[in-house]
């Protein structure tokens, strides 16, 4: 059975920008996921704590106002800071039930002074350990406003039964050279994690399947104006302009010939789930593989800088 692998599709709500919250509605859905024999679960981009909807609804790009500041600060109270111990009960979870997590959360990095935020997705393995962080690289459009830009210290693999795993960002998913980053490390099994929407997810997955000749799982967040929570500061503001559903998840599996193993999946939330086959990356890597048999290196190359960036190096 090392070629079969079942997966969970987590495609849920954050208590919005409420860490602890937020950690204990990802437990439970770990604890689920698990009780239906899964082996590996995906949670959406940013879903902890939340992702940055204020920004487009209340003017986020308004030169020193207020309720941009006081949001941000709120929003830095609720990162994570993955040092200081904040992910180790979903890493013990993922021990005790032997179930590999790819998680979307808000890094607030020690090694970047502590401050500034980056939309990072964790991959947690079978043992618990936290194995790569991978922060976004670009952020996109507004999130600028918010998120900074990450490094390539995370474009990395893992090993889980027979396949190869490694994952991206929301619309990372569109840079060829990262995919390619990770398809010349022998990826076969692609992660991507969105704030959730099908117009995103129902093109990509299949292309990116297709192109990798890979499985591709595609994950969302949901959110609708009642996920709110009340405390949330300058509610008002933020739900004055807001559509009832904000986001509406779009997670779905595509297979390595592009056909689905799950549709996308709308407006529902809840814990989905899709089981792949290894076999079938190698047969349609028969005819073509984009970095093995139909690869030219001695052509077009490749160069990824992986190092953790720092702005203070101490000798």
């Amino acid at each position: 059975m090392t070629n079969q692998l079942k997966v969970a599709l987590a495609q849920i709500a954050p208590v919005w920008l409420d860490k602890t919250a937020t950690i204990n509605k990802i437990k439970a859905s770990i604890e689920e996921a698990a009780s239906n024999n899964a082996e590996l679960i995906v949670f959406g981009e940013a879903l902890l704590p939340g992702y940055p909807f204020w920004l487009a609804l209340t003017g986020g790009a308004e030169w020193d106002a207020p309720i941009q500041k006081e949001l941000h600060a709120h929003y830095v109270n609720n990162a994570i800071q993955p040092e200081e111990g904040e992910l180790d009960d979903i890493c013990e979870l993922a021990a005790k039930h032997k179930i590999a997590v790819y998680l979307g959360f808000i890094e607030r990095a020690k090694n970047r002074g502590g401050h500034s935020l980056y939309c990072s997705l964790a991959y947690i393995n079978t043992q618990g350990e936290i194995k790569s962080i991978h922060r976004k690289l670009q952020p996109t459009y507004d999130e600028r406003l918010t998120w900074s830009p990450g490094d390539g210290n995370g474009l990395q693999v893992h090993p889980l039964k027979a396949f190869t795993i490694g994952g991206l960002n929301c619309w990372e998913n569109w840079m060829p050279l990262p995919r390619t980053a990770l398809y010349g490390q022998g990826e076969d099994l692609h992660i991507a994690v969105w704030p959730g929407s099908i117009r995103n997810t129902e093109d990509i997955t299949r292309f990116m399947a297709k192109e990798g000749r890979s499985f591709v799982v595609s994950v969302g967040c949901i959110m609708r104006k009642s996920d709110f929570p009340k405390n949330t500061p300058h509610l008002d503001k933020i739900l004055e302009n807001a559509p009832e559903w904000l986001t509406d998840g779009g997670s779905c599996i595509a297979a390595p010939d592009s056909s689905w193993v799950v549709e996308p999946i709308t407006h529902k939330e809840g814990i989905f789930y899709g089981e792949i086959d290894f076999n079938q990356v190698l047969e349609e890597r028969q005819n073509f593989d984009p970095v093995g048999h139909y690869s030219r290196p001695d052509v077009t190359k490749l160069i990824v800088n992986r190092d953790r960036q720092s702005t203070v190096e101490f000798e």
